[in-house]
């Protein structure tokens, strides 16, 4: 059964969604990076993100890539690549993510198959409106190690421990990146204009940025 809900959510929420109803929808979307999907054991959420969500969206993830520059990080921007699992029942497209770590492991990869694959070091989530479906859990069983969630104006860091998230208040993929500065990184790229407020992420970067590194 279909629940249509009203905008500004633009989300439609499927029940008793089969797999390979779920695998035909992702197949006729392949070029399109909206709507995406989220698949939870038969329950699938279709969401089409509106400018707001978007504009949010690309500011952390061009603040992940700038401050990766900043630190020679080695970093994989994979988008909202699909990534799925048919032995868990679940799969999502994130906002946007990244690998860190397992970036080198990564790189060069045209298909992943997470049975064999890590999931993305990082995973960032856009609530501009109540989400119908909880990722989290969803996130959890692929095993992502840590997610940022931006929801009412703030952005928390949640790390995975033990099969369940944690809040905490500094980012495991980029160590010394508290949630408090994120947050309010993202206020001002909302009232700067883009290259003085990239500039200022650079600084913001080169300043937490190690001794010798």
């Amino acid at each position: 059964m279909a629940t249509a809900l009203p905008p500004p959510d633009q989300r439609v929420v499927l029940r008793k969604v089969s797999w390979e109803t779920y695998e035909g929808l992702l197949a006729g979307q392949e070029d399109s990076s909206a709507p995406r999907f989220t698949y939870d054991r038969g329950t699938l959420e279709i969401m089409s993100p509106l400018p707001e969500h978007e504009e949010v969206n690309r500011a952390l993830a061009s603040l992940v890539e700038n401050v990766a520059v900043e630190w020679r990080m080695s970093f994989r921007n994979l988008g909202s690549t699909t990534f799925k699992r048919e032995d868990l029942g679940c799969g999502f497209e994130p906002d946007s993510c990244f690998y860190l770590r397992n970036a080198e492991r990564m790189r060069g990869k045209a298909r992943i198959d997470l049975t064999v694959d890590p999931p993305p070091d990082l995973v960032i989530e856009i609530d501009i409106t109540h989400p119908s479906l909880d990722k989290l859990p969803i996130y959890a069983a692929l095993g992502v190690p840590e997610v940022w969630r931006y929801k009412d104006d703030r952005l928390a860091i949640w790390v995975l421990e033990g099969g369940a998230y944690e809040e905490r208040e500094e980012s495991l993929a980029l160590q010394r990146v508290s949630a408090a500065a994120l947050s309010e990184l993202l206020r001002e790229s909302q009232e700067m204009d883009p290259p003085d407020w990239i500039l200022q992420v650079r600084d913001w970067a080169r300043s937490l940025r190690s001794p010798g590194s």
